[in-house]
């Protein structure tokens, strides 16, 4: 944990599609061994990136290009490439690695845990303020619209889903039924009420995954309180962080500005009186607003059917200290299209798969110089 007037660390976690060089999916494979960091997910097709954590943006910078150019370049030996979309556009067949929490979930979840499968995310951490996590989790939570710089796939089984495609299937669909476990919780007055929360949660999908025909002990054995739940912004203590779980896959130059700014906004909050209070929301030299909860709900609902497309959340999410304009979430150049057929997705994944490859390559070059 940060103390006083240390610098903030930060890392990011960022997962990507692998297909061929037909733009089928295909499992990572070997891709998995070319840097550390780079892990399987619970889906075949997928793989993540993780960064360890760093005090400084050009050290995350750094640590994430070398870790994604490494994956790149065996995928280039092996006729494989990544795609930093958060869905694969199209329906196609997407299975998961075997294993016990997988299944426990599926039978909790029920029909609608297809909907995960189709996702592909980012995580950021930021380390917490010992004397001031309740506030860093409280205004983690007002910015979460901030998702809309990142979104970057409005499409889902071929059709428009939303500008935020992915976060509309976790938080609306996927979850429909244990809405409490992939809902933005409101904010919270102290660590006691964030443990009841977690406690709750946790005594909920134990008893679905009773109702299920699962055992409370193979439920403990693959899950604790706070493993259980998805919630999109989580105090972490495994990690001695806040975790926001919201952005997608996306470009690395988003992906590191994203974190960068939140660790920003940590260090701001270390120094001036958070409030919470009214509809608007602001973050200023001497004080942190964060707007009612019901309020940042309305942007989330924004963020995640326009995007930037709408001015409420570009105003918003000015008011709160990001630079709106310096941000390329490519969900609104898929969306003029219309139904996006099985050819046009590949199309699509190699397109962006390429332009991935492009900018691991420049910044590469850039850092050699």
């Amino acid at each position: 944990m940060s103390t006083a007037n240390e610098p903030i660390r930060r890392s990011i976690e960022v997962e990507y599609w692998v297909v061929d060089d037909d733009g089928r999916l295909v499992e990572p494979d070997d891709l998995v061994d070319a840097a550390p960091g780079v892990e399987r997910e619970f889906v075949e097709p997928l793989l993540e990136v993780k960064t360890t954590p760093h005090a400084t943006t050009a050290d995350l910078r750094e640590e994430l290009y070398d870790r994604v150019g490494r994956v790149v370049r065996r995928g280039e030996e092996r006729g494989k490439r990544l795609v930093p979309l958060a869905t694969p556009i199209h329906q196609e067949e997407i299975a998961e690695h075997a294993g016990e929490r997988t299944r426990v979930q599926n039978l909790v979840v029920g029909d609608d845990f297809e909907y995960v499968r189709h996702c592909a995310g980012t995580h950021v951490h930021v380390e917490q303020l010992p004397e001031r996590t309740i506030e860093q989790l409280n205004t983690f939570v007002a910015l979460d619209p901030a998702l809309a710089l990142c979104n970057s796939a409005p499409y889902f089984r071929g059709q428009r889903l939303a500008a935020g495609a992915r976060s509309k299937l976790y938080r609306r669909l996927a979850y429909a039924d244990v809405p409490h476990q992939g809902w933005l919780w409101p904010y919270v007055e102290d660590r006691a009420e964030w443990r009841r929360r977690l406690e709750r949660r946790y005594e909920d999908f134990v008893h679905a995954a009773a109702d299920a025909g699962v055992d409370r002990r193979v439920v403990e054995r693959c899950f604790d309180p706070e493993s259980v739940v998805w919630t999109p912004v989580q105090l972490r203590s495994e990690f001695g962080t806040v975790e926001w779980r919201s952005p997608d896959a996306a470009r690395p130059a988003d992906v590191v500005r994203l974190a960068d700014r939140l660790a920003s906004i940590t260090e701001r909050v270390r120094d001036v009186e958070v409030s919470i209070e009214g509809d608007a929301g602001r973050v200023g030299d001497e004080e942190i607003v964060l707007p009612e909860f019901d309020v940042v709900l309305g942007y989330v609902d924004a963020a995640i059917e326009d995007g930037l497309d709408s001015t409420a959340v570009t105003s918003y999410l000015e008011r709160m200290g990001f630079d709106v304009e310096a941000y390329e979430p490519t969900t609104h150049e898929m969306d003029d299209r219309g139904p996006v057929s099985r050819a046009d997705a590949r199309d699509l994944r190699l397109e962006h798969a390429a332009r991935l490859a492009d900018e691991v390559r420049r910044e590469v070059a850039l850092g050699d110089d």
